[in-house]
């Protein structure tokens, strides 16, 4: 277990998944991220990688040769090395070896970076292609908030940076099933409960804003949470839950039915052999 600190933040990352812990806010004496329950969602900020979201059958197709992930990827069950690290910053390294690249053709070297500046959690994804073809992969994050004790869902809304109309592309069994549902219309807020999520997640495609609040109706709980150049977007929790994750992703879940090459796969993100991608997201305690 890993620590980043500074006077506003206390931060704890485990090198299984290069997961975030905690996000624990000093002055607050607050934690902000849950603290996974079995019986809800044992997890805590996974990162998605190198697929977001489920496969068909779980399979994909390389060259006509297919391979096998489960939900979501390999990352957050993995270990990671720890890599370039400072008392308020600290990077974590994923590589391929023989046994992943048995799961997944593609050789590469995966950074997450995490660094605390004042009330803010940075966080950065760098995907390099290591091999000598082009390279297909998704890439998200996954971190879960803890509600404010007492609290339920229906006391929480999200206020993002611009109008939005927004419809909600459904799940079945983790797959798309082609179907949508208007969630706003020319609205910044979108009210929370537990019905919004009896069909799974809401997950948006391009959505506009490139960041949002989360905050509550009955307290000063409020987050900024910033997502430049993420595409996707996911907000999932359960029923009753007392969680909420928010989700940008570079990626998506296959719709049902789908055969085609891991190239054809939407949403998925080409590099070049020898490039790099990057991409961050930030989360203020505001």
């Amino acid at each position: 277990m890993e620590t980043i600190e500074n006077d506003s933040l206390k931060i704890t990352i485990e090198t299984l998944g290069a997961e975030p812990r905690s996000i624990f806010a000093k002055e607050r004496q607050q934690e902000y991220l849950w603290q996974g329950a079995p019986e809800w969602w044992p997890r805590r900020a996974p990162v998605l990688f190198p697929i977001v979201g489920k496969l068909n059958n779980n399979a994909y197709r390389v060259n006509g040769k297919v391979f096998s992930l489960p939900q979501h990827g390999f990352a957050r069950d993995n270990e990671f090395t720890v890599g370039e690290r400072r008392a308020k910053a600290i990077e974590f390294v994923l590589k391929t070896g023989p046994e992943l690249l048995q799961k997944y053709p593609f050789p590469f070297e995966l950074k997450i970076g995490y660094s605390v500046e004042g009330p803010t959690l940075h966080v950065r994804y760098e995907v390099g292609n290591k091999g000598s073809q082009p390279m297909y992969f998704s890439i998200g994050a996954h971190p879960g908030f803890a509600l404010q004790s007492g609290e339920s869902l229906s006391d929480y809304y999200v206020e993002f940076e611009k109008t939005e109309t927004l419809d909600r592309h459904l799940l079945d069994g983790g797959l798309f099933n082609g179907k949508t549902e208007r969630v706003i219309t020319n609205e910044r807020v979108l009210s929370l409960n537990s019905d919004l999520f009896m069909k799974d997640a809401l997950v948006f495609k391009w959505i506009q804003s490139t960041w949002l609040y989360l905050r509550s109706r009955k307290s000063n709980y409020s987050i900024k949470f910033s997502y430049p150049d993420f595409p996707y977007f996911g907000i999932w929790s359960k029923p009753r839950a007392t969680f909420l994750c928010l989700e940008p992703w570079c990626g998506m879940a296959d719709s049902k039915g789908f055969e085609g090459e891991f190239k054809a796969k939407e949403g998925i993100q080409m590099l070049e052999a020898g490039m790099t991608f990057h991409r961050s997201f930030s989360i203020e305690i505001t």
